[in-house]
């Protein structure tokens, strides 16, 4: 697997998660539950975003996050 890029954009609670260049997004699709699947020319999906995190989470403080290379 490549490269995966994970933002999280605090003044509009979204967390987006790229396994692919964002700069190939063309179309955005959304798959329900808050959930936007974002795909490039091709129809793949490149990245995916979650938006109201904190809310639909239920998170109202920092969270460790882990990250694993295999």
């Amino acid at each position: 697997m490549g490269k995966v890029v994970v933002y999280y954009n605090k003044d509009s609670d979204t967390l987006d998660i790229w396994f692919g260049n964002h700069e190939d997004e063309v179309i955005c699709e959304e798959a329900g539950e808050k959930i936007i699947f974002k795909k490039d020319k091709e129809g793949k999906v490149i990245g995916i975003e979650k938006l109201y995190v904190s809310k639909t989470l239920g998170i109202s403080k920092s969270i460790p996050v882990e990250v694993v290379v295999a």
